[in-house]
């Protein structure tokens, strides 16, 4: 029995050199030292030893299994080892290595124009107001002086959804309200989406933006909104930019006018931007007509006004010389990855 008990001592301590995994172990200690394991069936041949022979040789089996259970324990802690450094070697990092850039989100041209309009209007000294997209019959055309059989309703082709609601045509709806809840000096700016019924073409959308300012107070003339559009154009465009003012129509402005300004493009000498006219047209402006601050129960002979419209879409695509409008709505990224 001492010489069995040798040769499965040593075939165990060969067999754990030899091991490279766990399974490997777990199936050595199952067969060394497991219920059915030859170490057990050592010890159950004892019964055929002599009383004096069984201790001894209990002693000898008992200090193998300990000595195959300290070895397998010590395998067992260097599979670990050797597992746990070839991890860490997998996922070590190269710091020298340059980092993956992440794109991050821009303002789309649109927001970035009107960002900046904002900023100068309000260092002017006017609020920013907002109004609903589905406007009222009232507000839209009537409060504007632009009764039902007023012929500038044929000017705005209109999306009508009932007999008094429509999508607005314009943001000065949002002027009325604000003169019919506050009181004068009004000094505001109203930026938002607008929709007419226009074929979708290069220079035109159904659905653009404007921006619409208000001044109501006493003794506001036209040299106050000169100066204003005025200090706008140089803003926006530049301290050389040359500003024209056109006589025109606008039912709720009088007198009306058009303002042009120098084609930034070719200095006014004429371009295929101007189309050869050396000015871009950019708003439509006036003095606020006495009966739409009158309907606004603001009295027309103690205070007055003027507005001003300005196309966002136009602005931004001379800004940026975006020859086609449709690029603003589109969405396709490799033009807004240009900006």
């Amino acid at each position: 029995m001492k010489e069995q008990l040798r040769e499965i001592r040593n075939a165990a301590e060969s067999a754990l050199a030899a091991v490279n995994t766990m399974q490997e172990i777990d199936e050595l200690r199952v067969k060394y030292l497991g219920k059915k394991g030859e170490l057990t069936a050592l010890l159950k041949q004892m019964g055929s030893l002599s009383p004096e022979e069984r201790p001894v040789m209990g002693q000898l089996v008992n200090e193998a299994k300990a000595a195959l259970e300290t070895l397998i324990g010590e395998k067992t802690a260097e599979l670990k080892a050797r597992a746990t450094e070839e991890k860490l070697k997998a996922e070590t990092l190269d710091i020298t290595m340059p980092g993956k850039v992440s794109k991050s989100g821009k303002l789309h041209p649109l927001n970035t124009v009107l960002n900046d309009m904002i900023d100068i209007f309000q260092s002017m000294g006017f609020d920013v107001v907002d109004g609903p997209e589905v406007e009222t019959d009232h507000y839209n055309f009537e409060c504007l002086n632009v009764p039902a059989d007023h012929p500038a309703r044929d000017m705005q082709d209109t999306f009508y959804l009932g007999e008094n609601l429509l999508l607005r045509t314009q943001t000065s709806a949002a002027q009325i309200r604000t003169m019919e809840t506050r009181k004068p000096p009004i000094r505001v700016i109203c930026p938002g989406r607008v929709f007419r019924a226009d074929e979708v073409d290069a220079t035109h959308s159904p659905v653009f933006h404007q921006i619409e300012g208000l001044v109501v107070d006493k003794g506001i003339t036209m040299c106050d909104l000169k100066g204003v559009l005025e200090q706008f154009a140089h803003e926006i465009y530049g301290k050389d930019t040359k500003v024209k003012f056109r006589p025109s129509f606008f039912p709720f402005t009088e007198p009306s006018v058009e303002v042009d300004v120098s084609c930034s493009e070719c200095g006014g000498k004429g371009c295929r931007v101007c189309k050869g006219a050396g000015w871009i047209e950019i708003l439509g402006a006036g003095m606020v007509h006495p009966k739409v601050l009158k309907s606004c129960g603001i009295d027309p002979e103690e205070y007055s006004g003027f507005a001003f419209g300005i196309g966002l879409d136009r602005l931004t695509t001379t800004r940026y010389k975006i020859s086609d409008i449709r690029l603003l709505f589109e969405n396709d990224k490799r033009f807004l990855d240009q900006f």
